[in-house]
């Protein structure tokens, strides 16, 4: 039996300690945004945090992770309003940033993709609060194992939710 921490509730699992995250996420926890791209570690859409990095879960193995934190775009907002010590009540009603962005600049075309990259910028930005356009597209493309792929082309939309999220995060307008 393996235990972490899954979007701030710890979870022992069953699965044999050989078995790729994505798959115990998706088949033993329901946690269904990390989504199974190529399996390959080569285009990002199964991108968690794993004590604030992100990882490709269906490359890494729970052995590996066993009493760390995984954090997926479903933890997200717990992770925004713990980090900002909001109130319970405030916490219920809270999007992370990058999710409000998202929403706002209405990023997602098919949304494979999405979950993967929200994961990569909250990294980013929690790292660097203002990228520019470069760092930015460097975070997406050249950090990491491999680029985070989006198949429906919406690269431009994405830069703009990540300056909209950075403006979020710094307490900047909304909407």
């Amino acid at each position: 039996m393996v235990t972490f921490i899954v979007n701030g509730e710890r979870r022992a699992v069953q699965s044999p300690p050989d078995t790729p995250l994505l798959y115990v996420l998706r088949n033993e926890l329901n946690v269904m945004t990390p989504k199974f791209g190529c399996g390959l570690a080569q285009c990002g859409a199964c991108s968690v945090l794993l004590d604030g990095e992100e990882i490709r879960s269906c490359v890494t193995l729970i052995d590996a992770i066993a009493g760390k934190e995984v954090t997926t775009v479903d933890g997200l907002a717990a992770r925004w309003a713990k980090q900002r010590n909001l109130s319970p009540a405030n916490a219920a009603k809270t999007l992370h940033p990058v999710q409000e962005a998202w929403i706002e600049e209405q990023v997602p075309q098919c949304g494979i993709c999405q979950f993967g990259m929200m994961i990569k910028v909250t990294e980013l930005l929690e790292h660097n609060p203002k990228p520019s356009d470069a760092e930015i597209k460097a975070a997406l493309t050249t950090s990491g194992p491999s680029p985070h792929l989006c198949r429906c082309a919406s690269y431009a939309a994405i830069v703009e939710g990540v300056h909209r999220a950075a403006s979020i995060m710094a307490g900047g307008e909304r909407g």
